[in-house]
């Protein structure tokens, strides 16, 4: 067996893409998107048709605004995904609402409706929401009344022990973000895998979670190379780029898998206590990695949620 096969067998293969043609070759159990790859397929040619829909859809009760356009838009991407795929499809939020919690709910059962109303249960929909204090504490209500969650942008302990506690049902730490951070301070070219402070960060997340009992599932994201896809092998879920799939099928040999519930319970791991608002904003300005690197891809989403909805006005 080639190694996404037997990557397979002890991790759930997630495809990091909105492109349906490449989620259909390589048949991932899920799905993830966000703005900038919905951007990125909405500009394919073979995609205009679910641009032009969405744009019908959400003016078919009068004019609408942008915002419920772009919307309709990933539900349309993330219907043509679910079916082609047996699982899930995360969905994002808009990027500049991170830190309103009334706002992200709304947000998020406007979206929950509009795949509502195309037929799709809403337990094969994950509402991706950034990792601050606002979102998490969104998550909480969302999880509550029965909205799935993935909270995205996650690169410390603090974020991923807080969204335990609210109970979100997944969460995506970052692996290759966290790398481009410490090779910048670092002043190095990369890092062995399993010196990797991503792929550190993952495992340590992996074993708290797993050593006390955490219901929520861990999804590694933002890979560099196959090399930390590699080192992250039995992580519950690993989102991966189409271009990442087809280099882990052309590649033979035997996977190791390095992740496991009976490490994880004797690793040598205290609990957290519950974290209020105080300390978690502490914790996370404390982790200068952290707290650049989630406000950098609020912004970076935030600018590809703009470019996708000036790229809707020329349609419209």
């Amino acid at each position: 067996m080639n190694l996404l096969e037997q990557l397979r067998r002890h991790s759930t293969v997630v495809a990091d893409t909105g492109d349906i043609e490449a989620i259909k070759f390589y048949q991932p159990t899920d799905a993830t998107t966000n703005p900038s790859l919905i951007l990125q397929a909405a500009q394919m040619p073979q995609y205009r048709e679910l641009v032009e829909d969405a744009i019908g859809r959400a003016n078919k009760h009068g004019k609408a605004s942008i915002e419920q356009i772009s919307d309709q838009l990933f539900v349309n991407f993330g219907v043509e995904i679910l079916h082609v795929i047996p699982g899930r499809v995360s969905t994002e939020i808009d990027s500049t609402i991170s830190f309103d919690t009334e706002a992200s709910i709304r947000r998020a059962e406007g979206i929950i409706e509009l795949y509502d109303k195309a037929d799709i249960d809403k337990n094969r929909v994950l509402i991706k929401l950034a990792s601050t204090w606002e979102s998490i504490k969104a998550a909480e209500v969302l999880e509550q009344r029965g909205i799935k969650t993935n909270m995205t942008l996650l690169f410390s302990m603090a974020q991923a022990a807080a969204c335990a506690d609210a109970g979100v049902q997944l969460i995506s730490p970052f692996v290759g973000r966290i790398m481009d951070w410490y090779k910048a301070v670092d002043g190095v070219d990369g890092y062995t895998p399993f010196e990797d402070p991503g792929v550190k960060s993952v495992n340590r997340i992996y074993n708290y979670y797993k050593k006390f009992g955490y219901d929520t599932e861990i999804m590694a994201a933002s890979f560099r190379n196959i090399g930390e896809i590699k080192a992250l092998a039995g992580c519950d879920l690993l989102t991966i780029a189409p271009k990442f799939l087809e280099e882990l099928s052309n590649e033979q040999g035997e996977l190791s898998v390095h992740l496991n519930l009976e490490s994880a319970a004797h690793c040598d791991m205290q609990r957290m206590p519950e974290l209020k608002e105080g300390p978690y904003r502490w914790q996370l300005n404390s982790n200068a990695m952290a707290s650049s690197k989630l406000g950098e891809g609020i912004r970076a989403f935030s600018q590809d949620q703009s470019r996708l909805e000036r790229f809707i006005s020329t349609i419209k």
